[in-house]
């Protein structure tokens, strides 16, 4: 690991571009870099009012992927004390693939997704965070949702048109309707759905 306390600004931005120049074997040294001159504002002495200023023009580097040099490095390195070398060997691109849920995971969580990540190539990576956010949205859909896309599958095959010429047909019919009667309606309508909706999750807790 870089011994950044002992270098100089004009070398820590040396390093930073002879490390640009070699990004995939060294993209943990380069994020370690850019998230120190970005704590402590070496941009400022270098005369841009920004970071991003500051990356985008000392560097020619894009100011998100700046940021996903430093986030990798901050979660995997600093927050989670992983070894440098595993971090490389599992690459970039699959460790931005599982940053997400590494974040959100407990620590025998995480470990699990960086497992995954240095045992499955890329492409199968990738199946497996499909599934699970599949599975998430799932578990993520309320009555609400399941009542709406209910109601527009039964719209749409009634009127044998797309969605967009549904909301056409839709705003026909509303343009010359009593709006203070179809919000009194849809009121009482939603009170009975959430009444409903509360006495089942009782119900379900009984």
């Amino acid at each position: 690991m870089w011994q950044n306390e002992e270098m100089s600004i004009e070398e820590k931005l040396k390093a930073a571009l002879n490390l640009k120049q070699q990004m995939e074997t060294n993209f943990i040294s380069l994020g370690q870099l850019l998230s120190e001159m970005k704590r402590y504002k070496i941009y400022v002495s270098r005369g841009y009012k920004t970071f991003n200023e500051f990356v985008e023009n000392e560097f020619n580097i894009a100011s998100t992927f700046a940021s996903k040099l430093i986030s990798t490095y901050d979660l995997f390195i600093e927050s989670l004390d992983k070894d440098e070398k595993t971090v490389e060997n599992i690459g970039l691109e699959k460790l931005n693939m599982i940053k997400p849920f590494v974040k959100q995971a407990k620590f025998i969580e995480a470990e699990a997704w960086i497992n995954k990540a240095q045992e499955m190539p890329t492409t199968q990576l990738r199946e497996e965070i499909k599934e699970v956010r599949e599975q998430k949205a799932k578990i993520k859909r309320t009555m609400k949702d399941i009542m709406i896309d209910q109601y527009i599958e039964k719209m749409v095959t009634f009127f044998n048109c797309s969605r967009k010429e549904l909301n056409f047909k839709l705003a026909l019919f509303f343009q010359d309707s009593d709006l203070d009667q179809i919000r009194d309606t849809i009121r009482n309508r939603q009170r009975k759905f959430e009444d409903e909706q509360l006495k089942a999750q009782e119900e379900a807790g009984k």
